[in-house]
């Protein structure tokens, strides 16, 4: 059920079937303002910061499609969020190492329609109680420093920022932004 209305999606593990509905759907998003990234000598800050016009992100088709395939090997699944007409709301892609006892946000993505509905929450849900299952200490994503939208959702379900990394997007499509890394521990 969402906090906005009371649309109840339906949450479950992808098939090989649902690889068509994940690869489908629209990921871009729209926002108002960034994060600008200053450096310091020993650090570095965040300064939110309005754009004008609004910056519209469409990310590129990613090489490494495996994350959008619907996989449900144990260790690596994809949870979906199915409308009540059987549309797809979202997906939230996870893989568990256990060396480190991390369960890593590998993709979520919601499609634009049922956001602001409690469709990102309901499936980062899902993924920490696949995490509590294995015995995962903590959560970790990451997220470009131009996608404010996700960014304060991440912050809203409890993550904190815990790293940088600023070359990572340099050789692609997303040149110029920034990767930020956010975690919060696993309850």
């Amino acid at each position: 059920m969402s906090p906005a209305d009371d649309t109840t999606y339906e949450i479950r593990t992808a098939t090989p079937e649902d690889a068509g509905l994940v690869e489908a759907l629209d990921s871009s998003f729209t926002t108002a303002t960034i994060f600008r990234v200053e450096m310091a000598e020993n650090g570095f800050t965040l300064r939110e910061t309005p754009v004008d016009p609004p910056l519209t992100k469409v990310f590129p088709e990613d090489e490494d499609t495996e994350a959008q395939e619907g996989r449900v090997e144990d260790g690596r699944p994809t949870f979906l969020a199915l409308a009540p007409d059987g549309s797809l709301a979202g997906f939230v892609s996870v893989a568990y190492a256990r060396w480190n006892r991390r369960l890593t946000i590998e993709n979520i993505e919601v499609a634009p329609g049922h956001r602001g509905r409690g469709v990102g929450r309901a499936l980062m849900s899902r993924a920490e109680e696949f995490a509590r299952e294995r015995g995962a200490g903590h959560i970790w994503l990451e997220v470009t420093n131009i996608n404010a939208p996700a960014i304060h959702a991440y912050r809203r379900m409890g993550f904190s920022l815990c790293g940088l990394d600023t070359s990572l997007y340099a050789f692609t499509a997303s040149a110029g932004e920034y990767a930020l890394y956010l975690s919060k521990p696993c309850r």
